[in-house]
């Protein structure tokens, strides 16, 4: 048989050329294409490879009919628990001889820019070879693109090898945590992240001027995104003269006003700092002292809404329904400007440099859920990188759209209900807040909206007087900030048909690190498909996201499949705390960052999160989970339907034992000794460990919460602290 004539190879990038031994190893790659295996194979000339098939898979026509050319060797197996043995023979006898043997995963469905095509089982029972495990991740670029960039060559991949995991070292959790580190180099490597978020920015309105919509749910009104940008760039004018600040305020709630103000700060060339208007004085105080901002743009009807409010002096606030009416003829000319011009020169002419990397571009304040608000400066490459991560996950088209009632001082509503949707070109309905589900549920019914991100606080609401129709266009429906309660994911799916899906996320993060989504569609019913969710899980890590697990007291490495502190690594992670080098250095460490949160993965890369450090209480000794008592207390107290958070679990100093729990409930009753005494016993009856029992009870009004539907811990402290 006739050797096939080469294909011409483009250059591609390879990291870790030096990991590939000269002995012989078993190479599992996170995924192998056509051009893939033909660019391994020039990689790897003067070796002799041996490709290892598992008998009745799936492959592509064209992998096959390489793989039957005479100078390929190949060998099919049963990869299967039973045939172990098997399997050792056939591999360990080519590797003794120096071959490097490739393990070819078959065709599988997985959702773009997933870490493998490789399930967590069938790497276990590679591991069984007991033989060198060589790990190889291979990036394919056109799954991590974003709409404004332009299109890539087919086969564009980014190759990175491994260090070699020695026989009795490998298994599935070092191979995941090398594949997500090499994972984490690769996408690195992507030239989008050097992009500045206002050209990012001013290439997706331009490209979608036309297309893309905004849709104000407030008053009804409908804007083009070419329309939008006018404004923004004129408003923008308006800014650079009105502060040398580097940062600008806003203080609105999401609609067009908040969506312009925050464009417009950008297209300036400089960096935006959304207030968080419903934080307590000192909160908000704080904010504004460490930002360093002088000046804000917000609207004369929510100042009058907001009287408690702090507001500074009115030569410090730009009123946008005041402003921009007095700006109609030139909103008109850059309107005609910003289509004729290229976005290359549009950009040269408004000053907006095309790169970004390092450099401030947005400033959030974390909730202060458990202290004060620690100001986050999120970079050019962090907001760029999460933007593409989220959105490759997605796959979401120009014609889906969006919703948007999250605050914009929410790192989630700003990165996804914001800069995604504009870069990417989704339509956007916004609505200035979360809680009114009757009206958002007909502006979802009304638009269409294919993508609904909220909290499980905000999701209770629908549970009670919306009718399921109007929510039969969403095709995800994300939440995060808490923790989802089983019982409000299905009385959800229940009601409506459609399974919300938890993602994870911090401010730390730009914010999101990973999300549970539908499973990808296979080709046929026989079809290998890799899983995208779990039920309990946040989800798997988004592209160029590396995790890892260390002891919380220690800071000892442990198995990512074990229970222990969560860190990051990655682009979308922050660089540091704002004028806060002890904050920062606490939390980041050679590059990790801490999240503060228990949790572990399984060998599918789904992450589970057991709760947070300061959501732990260590009792004599054992760390005890708040939100794992709190679901044990809701079933036994019948309450597992309520639309509104009725109990929270607090620790609270206790001579004796170090911590003690403290119920704080809003259910009415009689005496709380009697009830906690009924409750202990009903506890113990479940199987709960006497230690995990709260100890005492606190009747309050309200469970306190934040804006974003997270659980106030600092007054949930001072409550719990009544009970001493």
């Amino acid at each position: 048989m006739s050797q096939p004539t080469p294909l011409k190879l483009r250059p591609i990038p390879i990291l870790g050329l030096e990991n590939i031994p000269s002995s012989g190893a078993l190479l599992i790659p996170s995924q192998l294409g056509l051009l893939d295996l033909h660019q391994l194979e020039k990689m790897l000339e003067g070796r002799s490879l041996v490709y290892l098939m598992e008998r009745g898979a799936t492959f592509d026509v064209k992998i096959k009919s390489h793989l039957e050319a005479a100078h390929v060797q190949a060998v099919e197996i049963a990869l299967n628990a039973s045939q172990t043995e098997a399997l050792q023979t056939e591999i360990q006898g080519e590797i003794k001889s120096g071959k490097i043997v490739v393990y070819l995963p078959p065709d599988t469905a997985t959702q773009p820019g997933a870490l493998t095509s490789v399930s967590g089982a069938k790497l276990d029972l590679l591991m069984h070879a007991a033989v060198p495990i060589l790990p190889l991740y291979v990036l394919n670029a056109n799954e991590v693109r974003l709409p404004i960039e332009s299109a890539k060559h087919e086969g564009n991949s980014v190759f990175a090898f491994g260090a070699v995991q020695k026989v009795g070292e490998a298994n599935v959790a070092s191979y995941q945590e090398a594949l997500m580190q090499l994972a984490e180099q690769c996408f690195s490597l992507s030239p989008i992240l050097n992009r500045s978020l206002g050209y990012a920015l001013l290439q997706g309105m331009k490209k979608f001027g036309s297309k893309g919509r905004l849709f104000d749910g407030k008053d009804d009104q409908v804007w083009r995104y070419d329309k939008i940008l006018a404004t923004a760039i004129v408003l923008s004018k308006h800014v650079k003269a009105a502060t040398q600040k580097p940062r600008v305020g806003v203080i609105l709630p999401p609609g067009f006003g908040a969506v312009v103000a925050n464009l417009a700060v950008i297209l300036a060339g400089k960096i935006p700092v959304n207030v968080n208007f419903t934080a307590g004085r000192s909160a908000v105080d704080s904010a504004i002292k460490q930002s360093g901002v002088d000046h804000y743009l917000t609207a004369d009807l929510f100042v009058r809404k907001l009287q408690s409010f702090p507001w500074p002096p009115n030569r410090q606030l730009t009123f946008l329904e005041r402003l921009l009416p007095q700006k109609k003829s030139a909103i008109g000319k850059w309107l005609i400007l910003s289509k004729l011009l290229p976005a290359t020169v549009l950009a040269s002419v408004l000053g907006i440099s095309k790169k970004g990397g390092s450099k401030e571009a947005l400033l959030l304040f974390t909730s202060g859920s458990s202290g004060d608000p620690k100001g986050v400066a999120l970079t050019h490459r962090n907001l760029m990188a999460n933007v593409c991560q989220f959105g490759s996950r997605l796959n979401l088209k120009s014609t889906d759209s969006i919703l948007g009632c999250l605050p914009l001082f929410h790192s989630f509503g700003c990165t996804v209900t914001l800069f995604y949707p504009m870069i990417s070109g989704l339509n956007l309905v916004m609505y200035p807040t979360p809680l009114e589900t009757k009206k958002l549920a007909e502006l979802i019914s009304k638009h269409k909206v294919s993508l609904f991100v909220s909290t499980p606080t905000f999701l209770r609401g629908y549970l009670k007087g919306v009718n399921p129709e109007l929510l039969a266009s969403l095709k995800i429906i994300v939440t995060g900030a808490e923790k989802l309660p089983k019982a409000v994911a299905e009385a959800f799916e229940s009601r409506f048909g459609k399974k919300i899906y938890e993602g994870y996320g911090l401010t730390e993060t730009s914010p999101a690190s990973n999300v549970n989504l539908p499973d990808p569609m296979g080709e046929n019913e026989d079809s290998v498909v890799m899983p995208s969710y779990r039920a309990g899980s946040v989800g798997q890590l988004l592209p160029g996201l590396a995790v890892k697990i260390t002891n919380p007291e220690t800071e000892e490495p442990l198995s990512i499949h074990q229970s222990g502190m969560v860190w990051f690594k990655g682009a979308n992670v922050f660089e540091g705390y704002l004028n806060n080098p002890k904050k920062t250095d606490e939390v980041i460490k050679d590059g990790w960052f801490c999240t503060g949160d228990i949790g572990r993965m399984d060998s599918d890369g789904f992450l589970y999160i057991e709760g947070r450090l300061s959501r732990f209480s260590k009792i004599a000794g054992e760390m005890v989970p708040h939100e794992t008592v709190e679901e044990s207390l809701v079933k036994a107290l019948n309450i597992e339907g309520e639309s509104t958070r009725r109990i929270a679990v607090i620790g609270v100093p206790d001579v004796e034992k170090g911590e003690a729990l403290v119920l704080l409930t809003t259910l009415a009753g009689g005496s709380v000794q009697q009830e906690i005494l009924d409750l202990r016993y009903k506890l113990l009856d479940r199987g709960m460990p006497p230690l995990w029992i709260p100890k005492k009870m606190v009747r309050v009004q309200d469970i306190p919460t934040l804006a974003s539907g997270k659980l106030d811990v600092k007054a949930c402290e001072k409550l719990a602290k009544t009970a001493l």
